[in-house]
């Protein structure tokens, strides 16, 4: 008969966790204390030339620039009655600025112009990064 096979002597065990749990609080135990720390100082050298950092390492990743003129919040029954033709209200009115979002992030102001056929957009007012810093907060 193996340990396996054997049965579970309910009283055994509670003796063996009652054994095992007065060891545990058993009063032999060092008591902890907090490890000493240093004072942390700014060790940083003040910006130079040479100890800037290389812009070059940024400038080539990609970002998405997208212009919104407007949005609104439609239940899903209207939208599935939506067709050629209808027409959505938005939150702007008809003049007021276009933002800017540079990966969802608000950083100007603009309005639309036609140059060569295509469509672009004519900055107007441009965030901050102080004012877009605060935003993200």
């Amino acid at each position: 008969m193996t340990d396996e096979d054997k049965p579970v002597d309910d009283e055994a065990l509670a003796d063996e966790w009652a054994a095992a749990l007065a060891e545990q609080d058993s009063p032999e135990e060092e008591e902890v204390q907090a490890a000493p720390l240093e004072k942390l100082s700014d060790r940083s050298m003040p910006m130079s030339a040479e100890n800037s950092p290389n812009m070059d390492v940024i400038l080539d990743i990609p970002v998405t620039l997208s212009m919104e003129v407007g949005s609104t919040n439609i239940n899903i029954r209207n939208l599935l009655q939506l067709n050629q033709g209808s027409v959505i209200e938005l939150d702007r009115l008809a003049g007021e600025p276009l933002d800017v979002l540079v990966n969802g992030t608000l950083i100007a102001h603009g309005e639309v112009v036609v140059v060569n056929e295509k469509f672009g957009i004519r900055l107007t007012d441009v965030i901050s990064p102080t004012e877009r810093i605060k935003k993200l907060g």
